[in-house]
């Protein structure tokens, strides 16, 4: 093998490895705020989601609006470990889920529980499958267990609005769980980021 074909591999090594650190570091800074959203999110709507009023129902259409963003950014900074098709979808689920809430929101809180469990359902299948494809970047056996929860907590949801005790503090708690998953992954990753540096 000739010296600039040598050179020329270990350049193009080098640079897959860059990209993986920086999508690791893109990918664990995101999970860290979601976090963080996901926490302050759930207390808020825990302590105004009693009822149907003007500021549960701006939080109930805030997070889907939200969880969008958050895969727009993921698609963007995750360079070569996003799952395209994937992400395309968590993004029209959001966006679909923020407009059937909007939808029904005025109806009452068992309709806005079978939508929201609805978009529990499906987006804990898609982030199971996002998970799966990135498992060579790690911190992602967290984000398994989250997506298989969030499906079995949107039947529950589901469930409960046929009920008599419908209510939107399990959501406020449903939230709080996800943010403590992604929570373990981003220091999962950041383990995985600093063991690379060295």
């Amino acid at each position: 093998m000739s010296a600039s074909i040598q050179d020329s591999t270990q350049v193009g090594a080098a640079g897959a490895v860059a990209g993986t650190t920086g999508s690791r570091e893109a990918l664990r800074n995101l999970y860290f705020v979601r976090f963080g959203f996901a926490i302050v999110w759930a207390v808020l709507l825990m302590v105004t989601a009693k009822s149907i009023n003007p500021g549960a129902v701006a939080l109930i259409i805030i997070y889907p609006l939200f969880d969008a963003g958050a895969a727009i950014v993921d698609y963007r900074s995750s360079g070569s470990s996003r799952p395209k098709a994937a992400l395309y979808v968590n993004m029209a689920l959001s966006l679909l889920t923020a407009i059937g809430l909007a939808v029904v929101v005025g109806s009452g809180i068992p309709n806005v529980l079978r939508v929201w469990g609805g978009w529990a359902i499906t987006a804990g299948i898609v982030q199971l499958i996002v998970a799966i494809l990135r498992w060579r970047v790690g911190g992602q056996l967290a984000m398994i267990l989250s997506g298989g929860i969030s499906v079995l907590a949107g039947t529950a949801f589901v469930l409960m609005a046929g009920g008599p005790n419908a209510a939107l503090t399990g959501v406020g708690g449903y939230a709080i769980l996800g943010g403590i998953f992604f929570l373990i992954s981003a220091i999962r990753l950041h383990s995985v980021v600093r063991k690379a540096a060295k």
